[in-house]
């Protein structure tokens, strides 16, 4: 028992030092982005696990994929993203997001992950990926457990981590609305939707956080080179601004 006490003891405290902790469903499939500098485009990019980073294990590189480990990198958006299939208990652990500089001197620069997977996650989402048309909306829903009813809830943007907390102010005047139904859910509504706002964003309680990523579609005129006389109206079709 006191073995166990202290492994446990041992696990929360890594935990708590992991800039980031997501907590998924087992049997999931996840894909988490890793921002890097534009100054490392040209330089390898990897995902690591492991307790330490200088005893890690590379999963995979980027452009690869290494059993249920999928790295892919996106220079233009200066991130790469891992997608992990069919998550198991045993998954659970610390991970790293790392780019290869090279040189005794130069350490690989490095972001740390803890991932708990379990049957029934503290934190979760009704969709991972979420679209909505420009000028439109789109509501994420996100689901936590009665541990963290009490928590802090936020909306969080990846690549600027600029968060929107839950508020108790009813006014539609703010882009992004968050608000607390008090009975293990928690909404996201983004109005007035904009290009910009596509990309990578966190749902967020207390310590726990849950990737969902927002493609914003448009409607591009299509021209119609059929005969004129063709009661059939053209329409339009539609394309999403997607950060992967």
């Amino acid at each position: 028992m006191s073995r166990f006490f202290i492994f446990n003891l041992f696990i929360s405290s890594v935990a708590s030092q992991a800039w980031r902790q997501f907590s998924f469903k087992t049997g999931a499939s996840v894909t988490i982005p890793c921002h890097y500098d534009r100054t490392y485009i040209q330089h390898k990019k990897y995902w690591c696990y492991g307790t330490t980073f200088s005893s890690c294990k590379i999963q995979a590189y980027a452009n690869e994929t290494q059993g249920k480990v999928t790295v892919t990198d996106n220079p233009a958006e200066s991130l790469f993203t891992v997608t992990m299939n069919n998550l198991q208990t045993e998954n659970t652990g610390m991970y790293w997001c790392a780019v290869k500089i090279g040189g005794i001197f130069d350490p690989d620069v490095k972001e740390d992950f803890y991932i708990t997977v379990n049957s029934d996650p503290d934190l979760s989402v009704l969709e991972s990926r979420v679209s909505g048309e420009e000028g439109g909306s789109v509501t994420v829903q996100c689901l936590y457990s009665a541990a963290y009813q009490n928590t802090q809830k936020k909306w969080c943007r990846f690549n600027d981590r600029l968060c929107t907390f839950r508020s108790t102010d009813t006014s539609q005047n703010s882009a992004v609305q968050v608000s607390d139904d008090g009975r293990r859910s928690f909404s996201v509504q983004m109005s007035r939707l904009k290009k910009s706002d596509a990309g990578w964003y966190w749902c967020s309680a207390g310590d726990l956080q849950v990737p969902v990523h927002i493609s914003v579609c448009a409607e591009a005129p299509v021209t119609d080179s059929s005969d004129s006389s063709s009661k059939e109206p053209t329409k339009p079709v539609q394309f999403c601004i997607a950060h992967n």
